[in-house]
């Protein structure tokens, strides 16, 4: 079996989308007015509307409604990331910190509410 995306449903994709294009780096591939994706090193992040799954998944998803999945992203350096997304007034809910693990690691909100890790693993020496 192969996860082929995460899909995250937004009442406003563009908004959505331009969060986590200025995230990521990525150009989004618009696949319909309602439904795009962000081919992510690694994984592909869908986004689409709300009333798209109300018309084709019978609304078995609600926009904005998450609170129990972290989307992650593993980057070269967290605090370059930061740096970038400030102009951007990024949700930062917790800023560049160091874990117990090892990992740098930040979580920022995007514009629906979801938690979304970005982290870095250790240098080796």
């Amino acid at each position: 079996m192969k996860l082929a995306s995460i899909r995250l449903v937004t009442h406003d994709i563009d908004r959505l989308l331009a969060f986590y294009v200025e995230l990521t780096g990525t150009a989004a591939v618009r696949l319909a007015p309602a439904f795009a994706e962000i081919l992510a090193e690694g994984a592909v992040l869908a986004i689409s509307s709300e009333q798209l799954v109300k018309q084709f998944n019978a609304g078995a998803a609600v926009a904005g409604a998450n609170r129990s999945a972290i989307i992650e992203f593993q980057v070269d350096d967290v605090d370059v990331v930061l740096a970038r997304l400030v102009s951007a007034k990024a949700d930062v809910a917790m800023p560049p910190s160091d874990m117990p693990w090892g990992n740098r690691s930040m979580l920022l909100r995007d514009p629906d509410g979801n938690v979304v890790n970005v982290f870095a693993r250790p240098k080796a020496a």
